[in-house]
């Protein structure tokens, strides 16, 4: 079901002014409510306020979104003497893991910075000032201390979710499918009010490299880009095959064993095989490099594939469709997905919501970016906003330890952890 758009927001100016050169952070503008980011190494998009949302669910969401954002466009009179991916109109999207299932989420904010190249810019709905907007909204209290953790189970506790890989375990050795991705969620209470900001900037400091993101109380720093669209050239990078860290000699054992692993490789396979086939029919010029990357962070490793395309001149597929359209990928789902989706849905034990879904943002030209909704928490609002809800998933193949997969979860786990503690 599709959410109604106000008549109040049916039409709107949006007006873009450069900002030239500036150093300060884009995460340090944000205010406490309503927090939307997508920044990576000091540059992307942040935004505040709302002067717009729509939310769907059920077949076709992704196709009635796009609907939907094209005609608030062709509503919108819109100022934009730059015209660079995330000029002008822009709507954030935080996508269900299954959005036939759960609901998607698209907000359309008041005030939206950004910085590509070193070239800030912010850009206003309506009747707001733009310094005004940059200037009032200093976290000087971000960094204020939330007090003592309280962490509980989530939907299965860990003996009986490696139970569950277990099962998936001897489901894929009966050849009733290849790879499924299992995820577990952990609850996350503090003593006072948990502030994305803090969450935000620490992620960010801490892993670089990945993409920091909020939408909709969503927030996390994802190392997987699903898909950035700019014209017509799409870029991804696709994740699968994971090793923990280690100190010294430990952690060069631990890389060289990533490398050389038949079950990463295998695992990373399939999701780099689903994701291509899958975007195959929109491009001409598909480039896959022939072995992974190995991709290291301060927590963790992973295999990693950055596959590059051109869409062929003449469709006309939206970002959004095309989201739609590789999404899911074996890399958060699983192989066969119909089969693997199935299963996720028999052993998981959760609603997984927007926790692996397609996460970013779109303009008004169709250039965007979305990676996948991992190493992320949800600010619950429970208990006055001092809980979250932390997920944290594994690929299962032929060969997977249940301890080892439940070792891995922590490890991902503790990307987030790292943010909340003191």
């Amino acid at each position: 079901m599709a959410a109604a758009t106000s008549e109040a927001t049916r039409t709107a100016a949006v007006t873009t002014t450069p900002l030239g050169p500036r150093r300060t952070p884009l995460l340090t503008l944000l205010p406490a409510e309503g927090a939307l980011a997508w920044v990576r190494r000091g540059e992307g998009l942040v935004g505040w306020g709302e002067v717009d949302r729509f939310e769907v669910t059920g077949p076709g969401a992704l196709t009635k979104a796009a609907r939907w954002w094209a005609d608030r466009c062709a509503r919108t009179e819109a100022h934009d003497p730059l015209g660079v991916p995330g000029s002008g109109p822009v709507v954030f999207a935080s996508i269900a893991f299954d959005p036939e299932a759960s609901t998607s989420v698209f907000v359309v904010p008041e005030v939206v910075v950004g910085r590509r190249d070193g070239q800030t810019w912010v850009t206003v709905a309506g009747e707001a000032d733009e310094d005004r907007a940059v200037l009032e909204t200093s976290p000087r209290e971000a960094a204020t201390s939330i007090g003592r953790l309280a962490y509980a189970d989530g939907a299965l506790d860990p003996v009986t979710w490696c139970g569950a890989v277990a099962e998936a375990v001897r489901r894929i050795d009966a050849g009733a499918l290849d790879k499924v991705v299992l995820a577990r969620d952990l609850l996350v209470t503090a003593d006072r009010p948990l502030d994305p900001r803090r969450l935000l900037l620490r992620l960010a400091e801490r892993f670089p490299d990945t993409w920091t993101f909020a939408v909709e109380g969503l927030l996390g720093a994802t190392p997987e880009l699903l898909l950035r669209r700019t014209g017509r050239l799409l870029d991804s990078r696709v994740l699968a095959g994971t090793a923990p860290r280690g100190a010294g000699a430990d952690d060069d054992r631990l890389a060289a064993g990533l490398e050389e692993s038949a079950k990463d490789h295998a695992e990373h396979a399939y999701a780099v095989t689903s994701f291509t086939e899958a975007l195959r029919p929109f491009v001409d010029g598909l480039s896959v490099p022939e072995r992974p990357d190995v991709l290291t962070l301060p927590n963790v490793r992973h295999l990693a594939s950055d596959v590059h395309a051109r869409q062929r001149d003449g469709d006309p597929t939206g970002l959004l469709e095309l989201v739609g359209a590789v999404h899911p990928t074996a890399a958060v789902c699983g192989s066969p997905t119909p089969r693997a989706a199935s299963l996720i849905n028999e052993l998981e034990g959760m609603d997984r919501g927007r926790y692996a879904g397609p996460v970013g943002w779109l303009d008004a030209r169709g250039d965007g970016e979305f990676g996948l909704a991992l190493r992320c928490a949800e600010l619950t609002g429970a208990d006055g906003g001092r809980q979250a809800r932390l997920f944290a998933g594994c690929g299962i193949v032929t060969g997977s330890d249940p301890v080892a997969e439940l070792a891995e979860t922590q490890s991902k786990f503790a990307a987030f952890q790292a943010a909340l503690e003191d």
